[in-house]
C-alpha cells in the first residue's frame, strides 16, 4: 500500500497513561501530515512480568496454550487505551489483536513463527481512513488458537506487517535513541551509530544486545525493509537507519554485546558414536529449543562431553530433554551452568581480521578473565565468560576498540 508507515512502540514507550496520550498525538499528527499508519503496540511496562508471576503462583510449569491466552492480554490492554486516546483527538481509529489483524503462525505456543498474514481486514480499515493500532506479539494457529511469537515478538509482528503491506518503512520506538556501539546502561561511553547493516544489527540483537528481535531484522532484510530505531520520547530524534551495507572491503568493529541471560548445559561422557549428537539436537529441534554457542569435546575411552547455551527462558526444558538423552545413550551426568555470560565484537568481516581478534582476547587476557568458549561467524567473535566478570570486560573491550571516541 502506498504512503503507508509502521510504527511499534514497546512496552517502556506505552508504561503510563502519560505517555500513551503523547504518543497518540505524535501518531496523529503524522496521519494529518498525510499518511497512512499502523502501530504495533507491546504491553504496558512490566505487565507481561506481572502476568506471568501470577500463572507461576497458580502452577510451578504453566501449560504454554494457557500461557499464550494469559500473555496476550497485555497487549489488548494497550491498544484499547492507545485507540481510546486517539479517537478523543479527533481521529478515526480502530484497535486489532493479532489474530483479527490475521496474522496466522505455526503451533508452536510461546515461541510461534509466523506463516502468512491474511492483509484484507487491516487493508479495508486503512481505506476507510482509520488509524490501525495492532496488538503485537500474537497471532493465531491453524486450530484457532492464540499464539505468542516470544520475547521480543512486537518487533517481529511490525515487520511482518510492514513487509505483507509493503511499507515505505518500519519504524521502531523505544526508551534509547538508536543502535549504540553497545549497551549505554552499562557502558557509559557508548556512542548512537547513525547507519548500521541488517548483517551487524542481526548479530546485535542475536548476541544480546536487546535492540531489536532477530527474526524482525532477518524479516526486514528479506523483504528489504527499511528499519529506524528511534527514541519514542524525543521527536526531533533521527535514530538509527538499518539497511543494506553498501561499503567494500571495510573491516571494522562496529559494536560491543553482552548477554547475561543465558545458561550452559553439559553433558559428560557421551558414547563416541556415529548419529549421537543428531540424536540429542533433534531432540531439541522438536522441543522448537534454540541453542547457541556448541562445542564438543574429545575425552578418553570413546567418550566425549557436549556443551551448549540457551537463553534462560528455555533452560529448564532443555535440561529436561538432556536429562532424557543422557539416560537413552548412557552418558555420565548433565550439568548446567548459570554463572556464564556472552561477551560478542561484531563488524563486518571481522573474523578474517587478525589484528581484530588478537586485540580481543588480549584485553580479556589484561583483565584475567578466562574464556570458556569461542565461536565465530563473518560478523561476529563471541566468548562465553564468567558473569561476574562480563561487564567490566564489556567496557574495556568498547574502548580497546575506539568506540568511545
Amino acid at each position: 500500500m502506498k504512503n503507508l508507515l509502521v510504527q511499534k512502540y514497546g512496552g517502556t514507550s506505552v508504561g503510563s497513561i502519560d505517555k500513551i496520550k503523547k504518543i497518540a498525538q505524535r501518531i496523529v499528527n503524522i496521519k494529518r501530515s498525510g499518511k497512512h499508519i499502523i502501530v504495533i503496540v507491546s504491553a504496558m511496562g512490566d505487565t507481561t512480568d506481572t502476568l506471568v508471576d501470577l500463572a507461576h503462583q497458580i502452577h510451578s510449569n504453566p501449560p504454554s496454550r494457557e500461557m499464550d491466552v494469559l500473555l496476550a492480554t497485555g497487549e489488548q490492554i494497550s491498544i484499547s487505551l492507545l485507540a481510546m486516546a486517539i479517537e478523543l483527538l479527533g481521529e478515526k481509529v480502530i484497535s486489532l489483536t493479532g489474530p483479527q489483524v490475521g496474522l496466522k503462525t505455526n503451533s508452536t505456543h510461546k515461541r510461534a513463527r509466523i506463516t502468512d498474514l491474511d492483509d484484507k481486514r487491516v487493508i479495508n480499515e486503512l481505506k476507510e481512513n482509520k488509524i490501525v493500532i495492532v496488538a503485537g506479539f500474537q497471532g493465531i494457529d491453524a486450530n484457532d488458537d492464540i499464539t505468542t511469537l516470544g520475547r521480543g515478538g512486537s518487533d517481529t509482528s511490525a515487520v511482518a506487517i510492514a513487509a505483507g503491506l509493503n511499507a515505505d518503512k518500519c519504524e521502531i520506538y523505544t526508551d534509547v535513541d538508536g543502535v549504540y556501539t553497545a549497551d549505554p546502561r552499562i557502558v557509559k561511553d557508548a556512542k548512537k551509530l547513525d547507519r548500521i547493516s541488517y548483517d551487524e544489527v542481526l548479530e546485535m540483537a542475536s548476541l544480546g544486545a536487546g535492540v531489536l528481535h532477530p527474526r524482525s531484522v532477518e524479516l526486514a532484510e528479506k523483504f528489504g525493509i527499511p528499519l529506524v530505531v528511534r527514541s519514542s520520547f524525543h521527536n526531533e530524534d533521527t535514530g538509527t537507519i538499518i539497511t543494506t551495507d553498501e561499503r567494500m572491503e571495510r573491516t571494522e568493529v562496529k559494536g560491543i554485546a553482552l548477554d547475561n541471560n543465558i545458561g550452559k548445559i553439559s553433558i559428560m561422557e557421551v558414547p563416541d558414536k556415529p548419529g549421537i549428537a543428531y540424536r540429542l539436537f533433534s531432540m531439541l529441534a522438536n522441543r522448537n529449543i534454540h541453542l547457541d554457542m556448541i562445542v564438543q569435546n574429545t575425552n578418553r575411552a570413546a567418550v566425549n562431553d557436549i556443551s551448549f547455551t540457551v537463553d534462560d527462558d528455555v533452560l529448564q526444558e532443555a535440561l529436561e530433554v538432556s536429562q532424557e538423552f543422557a539416560f537413552e545413550v548412557g552418558a555420565q551426568k548433565v550439568e548446567f551452568d548459570k554463572g556464564v555470560a556472552k561477551l560478542s565484537i561484531i563488524g563486518t568481516g571481522i573474523v578474517a581480521n587478525p589484528e581484530i581478534s588478537s586485540q580481543f582476547f588480549e584485553t580479556l587476557y589484561n583483565l584475567g578473565v578466562n574464556i570458556h568458549t569461542i565461536s565465530t561467524s563473518e560478523t561476529k567473535i563471541s566468548v562465553l565468560v564468567d558473569k561476574n566478570l562480563a561487564k567490566n570486560a564489556m567496557i574495556s573491550v568498547h574502548k580497546a576498540f575506539g568506540l568511545d571516541q
